[in-house]
């Protein structure tokens, strides 16, 4: 019996202060690619609708940071800054930037796609960890008896 009740406190340790925090920190990393995607995908939005109406300047409002937006006049349509990572920003074609996205998205998908894995496989060590905690309480409710076969 104190054996049970010291391997539940140790599962639940476990659950607690493992499986928990790793879990909220893969959904975390998941959620940040999501958004990167989705500010890929309008980037793309934006660099297709350029296109398919042949603009050539644009006036637009740019997000300064905490959807704080500036009015902006671009005079030239034909190239665009792109961000690719710790602070870098290449000045592409708006072809070269579909590519450049359209490769990106591939990996964030990648990447998603190994987030989500990681999530079920933690999820599926929580059930495991729960259904063990709960048969170790069933048996320690179950008196044992000695004279079953008496």
């Amino acid at each position: 019996m104190v054996k049970d009740t010291e391997k539940i406190v140790e599962y639940e340790k476990f659950l607690h202060e493992k499986l928990e925090p790793d879990l909220k920190n893969v959904w975390d990393l998941r959620e940040k690619i999501y958004e990167e995607t989705s500010d890929y995908m309008k980037l793309k939005n934006y660099i297709q609708l350029i296109k398919s109406n042949e603009l050539k300047e644009l006036k637009t409002m740019v997000d300064l940071g905490s959807n704080f937006y500036a009015q902006a006049k671009i005079p030239d349509t034909t190239y665009i800054y792109v961000n690719v990572g710790f602070g870098f920003h290449v000045q592409l074609t708006l072809d070269e930037a579909i590519k450049y996205i359209d490769r990106k998205e591939k990996l964030l998908q990648r990447k998603s796609d190994q987030y989500t894995q990681d999530i079920s496989k933690i999820n599926a060590h929580i059930k495991l960890a729960l259904t063990e905690i709960m048969n170790l309480q069933k048996a320690e409710e179950q008196p044992l008896r000695d004279d079953l076969f008496l």
